[in-house]
């Protein structure tokens, strides 16, 4: 009887872990994204890497965008310092989707060897790996997905996988062709929306999505917030996002409540303005609004994650490595977020 009930439990316990989706991600390791168009490190990056054992950086080399009608390469990384030689590097590419309803014939093959050409250019070794970035939808998946299929057959007598980004929205369709997915935990809600609740991430805007992770096929990891946003506004119409501004500067901000500045003056700053400009021009009552989730936030999302998809976060990844965005957070937080 005793050894009826153990083969019933064994059962039961298999048929468990077959219902919760894909397998956990191959040699997960503390990881980072890296997202800026030159690669140069401080020394807080440096020690926050050696601090936290990070042993992979997902590295923006280049976006793939529609230009003068041609799919081409755009805002392509450059290197002021090597990159170290002890973290495993995986190069990804940002695909603009409007480039999916162009000509695609070669870009697969252009994408792979101009990958290949700055690993060796840049003494960047051992690259097992690549990854995509795109915001696909069902209109252009099937386009998409030839499109990775394509890069995979590229990269497999390499010996190299392919991953992928994954959206919240993207876990109700079909599972791309890739080897491992990365679900992307940030940005999560309308940047212009007027419900309070805050767009980088939202247990509100995540909570639909959770129960598609049970079965999701693809083996999954996270990838989880370190920045803020200064969100210009008009009234409640958003106008820009302000990166690399001073909001002490008195002559021009005002803060009337924690996390809510008021503009005192009219100026033109060297921002991008959501109509695609350089410029964003601050009037006089505009306000900004900064927006970031607590640690506390982030980790109870965490472990909402688990719940429905045990294992997702033993590699986590952190976007991004930038001293403004990791100052945000306290060495415990980010401790907590590693060590699942």
């Amino acid at each position: 009887m005793k050894r009826i009930t153990y083969i019933v439990l064994l059962l039961a316990a298999l048929m468990s872990s077959c219902s919760r989706g894909g397998a956990d991600v191959q040699d997960p390791k503390p990881s980072v994204y890296y997202w800026r168009t030159v690669f140069s490190l401080d020394s807080a990056e440096q020690q926050f890497l050696a601090q936290h054992h990070v042993g992979r950086i997902y590295m923006r080399y280049f976006d793939v965008a529609l230009l003068r009608g041609n799919v081409m390469p755009n805002a392509t990384i450059s290197f002021n310092q090597p990159v170290p030689q002890d973290i495993e590097i995986i190069p990804t590419v940002f695909i603009v989707e409007n480039c999916l309803n162009a000509d695609l014939n070669g870009v697969a093959q252009k994408l792979v060897n101009r990958i290949l050409k700055m690993n060796k250019v840049h003494n960047i070794n051992n690259v097992k790996e690549i990854q995509i970035d795109c915001d696909w939808t069902k209109n252009s998946q099937e386009r998409y997905f030839n499109f990775l299929n394509e890069v995979r057959q590229l990269l497999t007598p390499l010996g190299m996988r392919l991953s992928a980004t994954i959206r919240l929205h993207q876990l109700i369709m079909k599972a791309p062709p890739v080897d491992y997915g990365v679900l992307m935990m940030y940005n999560t809600g309308a940047i212009d929306a007027t419900n309070g609740h805050n767009p980088i991430l939202d247990y509100r805007d995540v909570y639909p999505y959770l129960k598609n992770l049970r079965n999701y096929s693809l083996p999954l990891c996270a990838a989880w917030p370190a920045y803020k946003w200064n969100l210009l506004k008009t009234g409640n119409q958003f106008k820009a996002i302000l990166y690399d501004v001073n909001l002490a500067d008195t002559s021009l901000y005002r803060e009337v409540a924690p996390g809510h500045i008021v503009v005192v003056a009219n100026r033109s700053l060297p921002e991008p303005n959501s109509d695609g400009s350089d410029l964003t021009r601050v009037l006089l009552g505009d306000s900004v609004i900064t927006v970031m989730p607590t640690d506390s936030q982030i980790l109870d999302i965490i472990s909402a994650t688990e719940k429905e998809r045990p294992g997702i976060n033993k590699q986590a990844i952190i976007y991004s490595l930038d001293t403004k965005n990791i100052n945000n957070y306290n060495t415990q937080f980010y401790e907590k977020v590693f060590n699942r």
